[in-house]
């Protein structure tokens, strides 16, 4: 089979298993299980398979079997683990991706230490530095220190990823990597990280027993990457939680006191951010760059306060109100906004910085930002020393996550050593080290140690892996997929919350998906919690999604909550207005009116409800009435007047309007065609078939000035025109 069929097998298998078609699924496994001759798995399907006919066969005579749904479960869930191996042994000989590559050398070299071992060799690391510390100047001592350090890690890193299964030994030893006091957090992140991935591929329910376990360290970073790695294991497997009843209660307990659910909650908002990052990459790279590129003259030519001398450092005020005209004002505000909600708006800059050979091994780009790494040892030629402030800076930034760090780092190395060291001694000679230990140095470490803003970081470290590795395309990317945690069954009972739906609902809106935070307002209506607000914006994003009579029953809940809300009346009159349904659509602008008697959208919106209703007279009421309250030429208006007063008979009034919309700078071909209208009625036929040549010339084409008169054969019938002489009159434009 190549790797084509074997991945469209293991989809139809899947599609079984979700539908619990065991006796299918048995058949079809069997002649897989054929092609490749592992007969441990063949004896799993064996047992599998005999145990399900037992079942059955107890079920067919009646029997009480109150183990029955346990042990259906429990055979659901053997079997499509099953399933999961025999996919990835078939793979293992078709696909030659990096991940099938790495389990076949796995497999065939044997090279890999069990987890016990690297977890000994790991906790050494702390000791080994602190002999290095106290011999300064023996760097080969240092260099093969951290050599062998890295080296453990990776080989951890990769054979847990490749890893598809953990066997209860294992799983064991896993364990001890969260209680130990000797492992260094760091390798406890990556180590998470490295679960993680193996998760993604394949579904262990050990794995994610351990992860549950993790989510509950002390040390915030591996907490953090636990929780994400959580989420995003069930968000890839959210039908399989369910058939493990054990993993489900572990689950339910650790949400006891609603902390698990917050905390899920804000890394979902976080995922779902984080799709919008290809949005806020064209933003900065078209709107946000181009206009701070535009303004570097001046900026360079405004004083800011920076001068040497007191004398000179008046600013004129005219400065600040040019800063704002030019708009530069506008787009730093709106990227620091964007920087504040957590958004990743260093991508565009960083994505061209991942080419370095560090970026090329898989486990580098989750390693935590760290001043001991061979490679940050080599940037900054100081070891560990912690005096470097410039690596201090670096590491305390809770601006950039630690795939950016490295990068940045890494660009600092590209810069010729001389300017390098003339740069820290710089920094150093002024106000750095005094930034370092001042109040704000202090905020800021306070704010890259939050939870939320740790598992944020974390999220961009993810996101720039399944977006910018080498080997990308051959990983299936999370970050496309539809991400619904709250939809999960696992999840709903701890997301389904009213406030944590809101959450996600008011983000959804924010960011104008609207589908989806109609789908979510829905639910919180039906727990019985909705309100004025929520209905109101359930309203909006059904208006927006063209579903004006479902909107239509939402803003009428919320006006039966919150009567007379201007917002919610005017727009259930754009509603009504939106299906022609004139009547109700005046009947809410009057009461629009009623609340706000000179606002001229309203206005403007009962005079073309009464002109629809063909209440010519009424509507022109309206219409002169803000023509009278313009400043300015209002076309728009006189548009309205001129075709009202047409349609009600007084054509010299709608002569002069149309004049006056002709004489305007910019006149439409609807104009010159309903000029044409008028000049006709009133017996002008060459002045009509001029005005009508020139909406004729201002149309695209023939097809679309012919559209526009035939609109309008009913309306010219009426007034008197004859049906024959239309296409007369059409040829004679011509």
């Amino acid at each position: 089979m190549n790797e084509q069929n074997i991945r469209e097998a293991y989809q139809g298998i899947v599609g079984l298993l979700e539908q619990r078609r065991l006796k299918e699924v048995h058949l079809q496994l069997r002649a897989l299980l054929a092609t490749c001759a592992d007969y441990i798995l063949q004896s799993r399907l064996e047992q599998a398979e005999t145990a399900y006919g037992y079942m059955l066969q107890y079920m067919r005579q009646g029997s009480e079997d109150p183990s029955r749904h346990g042990l259906h479960l429990q055979l659901c869930a053997e079997t499509w683990e099953i399933a999961d191996q025999v996919f990835l042994l078939l793979l293992d000989s078709a696909d030659p991706g990096y991940y099938h590559s790495l389990r076949r050398t796995l497999k065939q070299t044997k090279f890999t230490d069990s987890l016990e071992t690297c977890l000994h060799a790991l906790e050494s690391f702390g000791d080994e530095m602190a002999l290095c510390q106290l011999m300064p100047n023996d760097r080969k001592m240092l260099n093969d220190t951290l050599a062998r350090h890295e080296s453990v890690n990776k080989n951890l890193f990769l054979s847990t990823w490749a890893n598809s299964c953990w066997t209860a030994g294992e799983a064991q030893q896993a364990d001890a990597y969260l209680h130990s006091g000797q492992l260094d957090g760091n390798d406890l992140c990556l180590f998470v990280s490295a679960v993680t991935l193996s998760l993604l591929d394949c579904f262990d329910s050990r794995k994610v027993k351990w992860m549950m376990d993790a989510c509950q360290v002390a040390n915030v970073h591996a907490a953090q990457r636990a929780l994400v790695g959580l989420a995003l294991t069930l968000h890839r497997h959210p039908a399989r939680l369910p058939l493990y009843p054990a993993l489900t209660a572990q689950l339910a307990l650790m949400d006891e006191d609603g902390e698990l659910g917050e905390s899920l909650n804000r890394i979902y908002i976080q995922l779902l951010r984080s799709q919008e990052t290809e949005k806020i990459n064209r933003k900065m790279q078209e709107e946000i760059l181009p206009e701070m590129i535009k303004n570097v003259g001046f900026m360079r030519n405004m004083k800011f306060g920076f001068e040497e001398s007191p004398e000179d450092n008046d600013r004129n005020p005219d400065w600040e109100a040019a800063f704002e005209q030019s708009g530069l004002n506008d787009k730093i505000r709106e990227m620091n906004d964007l920087q504040m909600e957590g958004s990743d708006v260093y991508m565009s800059t960083f994505s061209q910085l991942k080419k370095y050979p560090f970026f090329s091994e898989v486990g580098n780009w989750f390693y935590p930002f760290d001043r001991r790494h061979s490679a940050i040892v080599k940037t900054f030629g100081e070891g560990a020393d912690v005096n470097n402030p410039m690596l201090t800076l670096l590491l305390q930034s809770g601006f950039l996550c630690n795939s950016d760090k490295y990068s940045m780092a890494f660009t600092l190395n590209q810069i010729p050593q001389e300017q390098r060291n003339l740069m820290v001694q710089q920094m150093t000679s002024q106000n750095l080290e005094e930034l370092l230990e001042s109040e704000q140095m202090e905020g800021f470490k306070q704010y890259a140690a939050l939870p939320e803003v740790i598992s944020n970081q974390y999220v961009h470290d993810l996101y720039r892996f399944f977006k910018l590795n080498p080997r990308r395309k051959e990983m299936h990317d999370v970050f496309q997929d539809t991400i619904a945690l709250h939809s999960i069954p696992p999840l709903a009972s701890i997301l389904g919350k009213p406030e944590l739906l809101k959450d996600v609902a008011d983000f959804h809106f924010q960011k104008e998906h609207y589908a989806e935070a109609v789908e979510l307002y829905g639910q919180i209506a039906a727990t019985g919690q909705g309100n004025a607000d929520t209905l109101q914006k359930t309203g909006y994003c059904l208006q927006k999604e063209k579903r004006y009579t479902e909107a239509i029953n939402a803003y009428l809940k919320a006006d039966m909550l919150k009567p007379d809300h201007v917002w919610t009346i005017r727009h259930l009159a754009t509603c009504y207005r939106q299906l022609h349904d004139f009547e109700h659509a005046l009947e809410y602008y009057r009461k629009a009116e009623s609340i706000q008697p000179d606002n001229r959208n309203v206005l403007f919106h009962i005079g073309s409800c009464l002109a629809a209703l063909d209440r010519y007279e009424e509507a022109l009421q309206y219409f002169f009435r803000l023509d009278l309250m313009e400043n300015d030429n209002n076309v728009k208006t006189w548009r309205a007047i001129a075709w009202c007063s047409f349609a009600c008979g007084k054509d010299e009034q709608a002569v002069r309007y149309y004049d006056k919309i002709l004489a305007s700078p910019s006149p439409l071909a609807t104009d010159y065609l309903n000029a044409g209208h008028v000049a006709w009625k009133c017996g002008r036929i060459a002045q009509a078939a001029s005005l009508y040549a020139q909406a004729a010339q201002r149309c695209d084409n023939s097809d679309e000035f012919f559209d526009l008169f035939d609109r309008d054969k009913d309306i010219l019938i009426r007034m008197g025109i004859h049906a024959e002489d239309i296409s007369l009159m059409i040829d004679l434009a011509e």
